[in-house]
Parts: structure tokens; sequence; C-alpha cells
């Protein structure tokens, strides 16, 4: 394998993917490579991803890997943060099998990832799937119990001017599927118009579907300022102390917020605040609802999401999936039948109008001329 071209490099995927450009090689440091970063890179058209950390570290079967080599993505594995410190944004590089060369010199070894070694990799996972839920479950416990107070005291909630009593609310976060489901449900949105909340980058997951923001809510960390520039309001999710790093970046932007400090996951107090606010359904695109999406996101537990999700009950419909179960092909009895229906009231009519009857008398007899009948 040989690939030369320029590279951009960031640690942070979701930062690196803004810049990419088409044929360009990816150089990050994430290790159990996501879905949704693996999409990101698959729409940014690289050529190749070097992997300063594992693709996958044996935690669990992660399927970012399978995403990028389905869409023919080379990848290398594990070569090591020293990468960093020699290459710059722009700078050309050259791979070379598991070699990475710049200037003509070594500068990094890796594992080339092809599909045997990915599913023996994922298989090796599965094995130990059964520990990481053990730990999951009794970290989910265990904050539970010290976070309780998210559901059951009245915990201050923003002020927002936006009006979501009685009205249908989506929360939109850019998780897996997220395109799918959202490209399902665009005419529910255009017919039933309900509040639309995007988290951090559900905010531009909307304005790639024609959809504005009314609420983002978030810590600010994935959003694009054409996200944030485009919502009618601003919430910006605080720890419980009341730090909140991303409301700065929104300061620099010269706009206003409303700040939230609450425990757990942007999603889960834009549900809150949805069913606070007296929202009559609350709709959820890509929200992270197993435990893979959790274990994708780094998290050791689910306790904020498993209150939550308590509290507001039956208010809640997860759309996680929903093109699925209305993907269907067109069938020809499908389309015979409906040009049938559409054909019956013209045959009615001929059968009952005069003036029908003649003109069909006509076509007869100049058909009949035609062929000499």
């Amino acid at each position: 394998m040989y690939i030369k071209a320029r590279a951009q490099l960031d640690k942070k995927t979701k930062n690196l993917v803004k810049r990419l450009k088409p044929g360009e090689i990816a150089i990050i440091d994430h290790c159990d490579i996501d879905e949704v970063a693996a999409e990101s890179l698959v729409d940014a058209k690289v050529k190749a991803v070097i992997n300063a950390s594992r693709f996958i570290s044996g935690k669990y079967p992660n399927q970012g890997p399978k995403i990028l080599h389905k869409a023919g993505i080379f990848m290398l594995d594990n070569v090591g943060t020293g990468i960093f410190d020699i290459v710059k944004n722009g700078d050309e590089i050259e791979i070379i099998d598991n070699e990475v060369y710049y200037n003509g010199n070594v500068i990094a070894k890796g594992m080339v990832l092809t599909s045997e070694v990915i599913n023996y990799m994922q298989q090796e996972a599965q094995k130990n799937l059964e520990e990481e839920l053990d730990k999951f479950i009794e970290n989910t416990l265990d904050y539970a119990k010290k976070e309780k107070y998210f559901i059951t005291e009245n915990i201050p909630i923003p002020p927002i001017k936006t009006r979501i009593r009685n009205r249908h609310v989506l929360v939109v976060v850019r998780g897996k599927e997220y395109k799918e489901d959202l490209m399902t449900i665009r005419y529910y949105i255009q017919e039933v118009k309900p509040v639309l909340i995007g988290v951090d980058g559900g905010a531009d997951a909307l304005l790639e579907f024609g959809f504005k923001p009314d609420i983002v809510v978030g810590d600010m960390d994935s959003v694009s300022d054409k996200g944030l520039l485009s919502s009618k309001e601003i919430v910006v999710h605080a720890y419980p102390d009341g730090r909140a790093p991303g409301l700065k970046r929104v300061k620099e932007l010269g706009l206003d917020a409303h700040v939230f400090p609450a425990p757990g996951t942007s999603e889960d107090i834009a549900m809150l605040l949805a069913y606070e606010k007296g929202a009559d359904l609350i709709v959820a695109v890509g929200s992270h609802s197993s435990m893979i999406d959790f274990l994708e996101k780094g998290r050791k537990g689910m306790a904020s999401t498993f209150l939550v999700r308590l509290k507001i009950g039956s208010k809640l419909v997860d759309a996680k999936g929903v093109n699925k179960l209305y993907r269907s092909n067109l069938k020809l009895s499908y389309i015979v039948g409906l040009l049938l229906s559409a054909l019956m009231p013209i045959i009615v009519i001929s059968m009952i109008s005069t003036p029908m009857q003649q003109l069909l008398k006509i076509i007869a007899l100049r058909i009949k001329l035609i062929f000499g009948l």
C-alpha cells in the first residue's frame, strides 16, 4: 500500500473533521473510535486515517473501524503520539505499508487494519463485554443514588423565552443514524412544527436539513458558530457547582445564554428542560440510550439518563432507528393498484357520458381505418 497526501491532525476528531478536505490523510488520537466519528471521517472523504491510539482497545466491540473499512479508507493503528510533534497541518506525508514517511524519513510505524484484523479484534473485545457490563451497571446504580436529587428535587430551570407548554419538542443529538432518522421524520417536523432543540452538534444537524434550532443546549464543544448564531436561544450546560466553560465561547460571539447547572449529559438536561416547561410530547433523535452508546462517549455509566427517562416517562418517544421501521421497496403491485384506482373514475364517466361515448366511437373508427380493419 502506498499513499501520498497532505495531512491534517487533531487529538479531537470532532474538531478535525471541520477542516478536512477530500483526499487528505487524517491523523487522530482516538481510542475506540465510535460510529459517529467514523461516519464524519467518511463524509470528509479522507484517503487514510492514522491513529496514535488503538482503533479497538478490546474493552468493547466498537463499530467505527468497520465503517471506515467499508468506505475503503486505509487505517494505520497505534502509531504513538510522537507523530503530533513532527507533522504539522498541511504537511505532505507518505504511507508505505505500515510505515509513515515525512521528508523521506520514517517517523512512525503501526498496524494496518484489514477486515480480518478488525473481525478478530472485535471478537476478542466481545469476550470482555460481560466484565464491562458489570462495571457499567455498578457505576450507573452508584451515581443514580448520588444524583437522585436530579429528578426528586426542584432544580432551577432556566427562564427561557421559547414557548414549550402543550407543544411537541424535538431533541436532536448528532448520534448514530441521526441523518436517516431526521430524513424519515422531516414531514412530521414540517407539519407539526415542534420546538427544535439541538444538543451541541445537533443544532448543525438541524441546519443540515434546512431547519433552524429554536434552542441550543450543551457545553458548546461541538456546535459550529453558525449553529449558535442561527439559534433563537442558547442554554449552556454547566457543572453542578456552576462552572460553565462553554459560556466563554458564547460571549465571544456576542450572544446571550442561560446557564443550566446539572449533572449528566447535555441531552439529559435538554429533555428535562422540555419536560419541566410543559411539553406535550418529547421526540428524541440520535440520542444515546444503550450501553455501547455510552461506552463510545467515554462514560462509565448512564445514571442521569436513567433518572431523566424515569421521570419524563410516557412523554418521551425515541426516534432512534425509525428509518428502519418505515423502510420499504415500492412494489409493482402497489403501482398497478394506484393506476387502476386513478382510471376508475374515468371509466365510470365514459360509461354514463354521451359525449364521451361518441368520442370513444370516433377513436375506435379511426383505429380501424388506420389498420384497415
